[in-house]
């Protein structure tokens, strides 16, 4: 039986103008990523309705390779959740997650400039031959 392990974790901050929330998919060794803008302060609910009900419609970035930590875990939840706390007060969302974002948002980018590209050139393309017919359709007196 083959195991497959996934990790998700979902951290909301304040931006300095929005709350956004960033959600890292971790599988089989690849981190994907995904950012969503609240606006105003998500309540819980919000936030859950989004986990539960919206997670199929998030658009993740393609899968990033990561490196593999073994992290200590600990038996007693206390301090679990002591970590956990801690963690969160220094950390927002990882670098990685930055990275594969701006990524992302750069591999789109060049997407966007290309076809714009390409439209460009097709309408420049039909200009120059409607010319060319209203050059011909002179010519021939009509």
């Amino acid at each position: 039986m083959r195991e497959n392990r996934v990790s998700s974790t979902l951290t909301v901050y304040h931006d300095g103008q929005f709350w956004v929330g960033t959600f890292e998919c971790v599988e089989e060794g690849r981190l994907s990523v995904c950012r969503v803008v609240f606006g105003a302060e998500p309540s819980a609910e919000e936030v859950q309705d989004l986990v539960c009900r919206g997670w199929n419609k998030l658009r993740f970035t393609r899968p990033i390779e990561l490196e593999e930590r073994v992290a200590k875990v600990s038996a007693n939840p206390k301090r679990r959740q002591r970590e956990a706390s801690r963690e969160l007060k220094l950390r927002g969302p990882s670098t990685k997650a930055q990275a594969a974002l701006s990524e992302a948002r750069e591999a789109a980018a060049r997407e966007r400039k290309a076809t714009s590209r390409e439209r460009r050139e097709q309408e420049r393309q039909e200009r120059f031959e409607q010319r060319q017919e209203k050059r011909k359709r002179k010519r021939r007196g009509r």
